[in-house]
């Protein structure tokens, strides 16, 4: 196994500085406060980053902890918070000085979250999560919260905890700050800073970039492509000379296993092309799809926030006169998916199941598209857009085609509203279209190219 370069050995010389000017995010960061923490161990431990050499999150205990020191980040002052790690504070667990032990992996962010939340309340700042491992057992965890804003409210414990040591222990109301290098109550002063926080002149008003990353397609003659396939596999089944009839099991199987039965007689094959016909315009589509899911590329979206940080945002994006697509790896091209045979062949897939036909994205996926009329709208919701930092979402989800084959732009407009903040934020741009393609090129490109 390869020695991670940040779990030097003690003998090894180390770099005892730490530029707190650094945005905590991004492994290059995250190995570069690790390397300080086992420079210096506790010693290291400030109020924008707190050390803890082991702890069970799965633990009320374990919990608790992390619990007191989101509270405490969440409840300082934005002007203080600002000088180092650009306003995030840091809780390194499961390292010390001159050695990273870890915790046990499988910690996921969602299941902390849940955990924390009877703690720190429904409407407390999401934390960021970051890890780096140590061996296939062990990692070293990062949790992240982020920078306090003007304008929040104060940020009090919701749920008591009674720990073996009193300076664990968390009260029902109580509101916690962070000091010199610990979480604790917060005094008088303190608490009417924060009221004057909450009082502060609300947030700047949001600046934001949206751009399109990849293109927006135009293909010419797709119907009139699609329907000429079809003809031929009606022309191409009405020549091919009637089999010998298969008295084997096979012929009583259901064809979802094992494959359409071939039609043995005249009578047998015209019912079969009359079903099929019946059935052209559900194939076609379906196959239409398929075709250009395959053939065009991608379609993705970059936003960057200028100069604020923009908390849990729902920002629609709303391509008009367009029309969205699965995307599909060019390796999932199935000419039987796109041209549904009149007698289909023996299934490679048990119940006739395809896994690429199944797409499977995690409950918190950030992207979603659906149509609206003519337009195709995408809805953004990820934790957050950092100030100058650019989102991107993959060029993997779907594709984009004008619904004008001879349009050279097509207009995009997008909306954005933010949690805990009553401003909408719009703008609008055009974003240009691709050369346009012939779908019989395409199509030979795609599903005929290593003949």
């Amino acid at each position: 196994m390869t020695a991670d370069p940040a779990m030097a050995s003690p003998s090894e010389p180390k770099s005892v500085g730490l530029d707190a000017a650094v945005l905590p995010l991004g492994e290059r960061s995250l190995r570069l406060i690790l390397g300080y923490v086992l420079a210096v161990g506790d010693e290291a431990e400030t109020n924008y980053l707190e050390i803890k050499s082991s702890l069970d999150l799965s633990s009320k205990a374990g919990v608790a902890k992390v619990a007191k020191f989101l509270l405490g980040a969440a409840n300082r002052r934005p002007q203080q918070a600002e000088r180092h790690f650009r306003g995030h504070a840091v809780l390194v667990i499961g390292a010390q000085k001159d050695a990273a032990p870890g915790v046990p992996r499988g910690v996921e962010a969602h299941a902390l979250e849940d955990r924390l939340r009877p703690y720190v309340g429904p409407q407390f700042p999401a934390f960021e999560f970051g890890r780096i491992g140590v061996d296939d057992a062990s990692e070293v965890l990062f949790i992240i919260a982020q920078p306090p804003q003007e304008g929040q409210p104060i940020f009090p414990c919701y749920k008591t905890f009674q720990g073996d040591d009193r300076r664990d222990s968390l009260e029902d109301g109580a509101v916690y700050v962070r000091g010199t290098s610990n979480t604790r109550p917060a005094r008088a002063g303190e608490v009417l800073a924060l009221v004057e926080r909450a009082r502060g002149g609300g947030k700047p008003p949001i600046d934001l970039e949206v751009a399109i990353l990849g293109t927006v397609c135009r293909v010419g003659r797709v119907d009139e492509v699609m329907d000429r396939l079809y003809e031929f596999e009606e022309e191409r089944f009405s020549v091919t000379p009637e089999p010998v009839r298969n008295t084997s099991l096979l012929t009583i199987t259901p064809p979802s296993i094992f494959g359409d039965p071939e039609p043995a007689s005249a009578s047998e094959r015209a019912a079969r092309v009359d079903s099929w016909r019946t059935e052209r315009d559900t194939h076609m589509a379906r196959g239409r799809a398929h075709f250009l899911g395959v053939a065009l590329a991608g379609t993705g979206i970059r936003v960057v926030s200028r100069d604020r940080f923009v908390a849990k945002p729902h920002l629609i994006v709303t391509f008009h006169d367009c029309e969205a697509l699965e995307f599909r790896e060019a390796d999932d091209a199935d000419f039987e998916k796109v041209v549904e045979p009149i007698v289909r062949r023996q299934s490679r897939y048990v119940l006739g199941l395809d896994p690429s036909d199944y797409r499977i994205t995690p409950r918190d996926y950030p992207i979603a598209w659906a149509h609206e009329g003519d337009d195709v709208k995408v809805t953004l919701t990820p934790e957050s857009f950092r100030p100058d930092v650019p989102w991107t979402s993959d060029l993997d989800d779907y594709v984009l085609l004008s619904r004008d084959p001879g349009a050279n732009s097509v207009t995009v407009t997008w909306v954005l509203t933010e949690d805990r903040n009553d401003e909408v934020t719009r703008g609008e741009f055009e974003a240009p279209v691709a050369d346009l393609v012939d779908a019989a090129d395409l199509f030979k490109a795609a599903f005929f190219s290593g003949s």
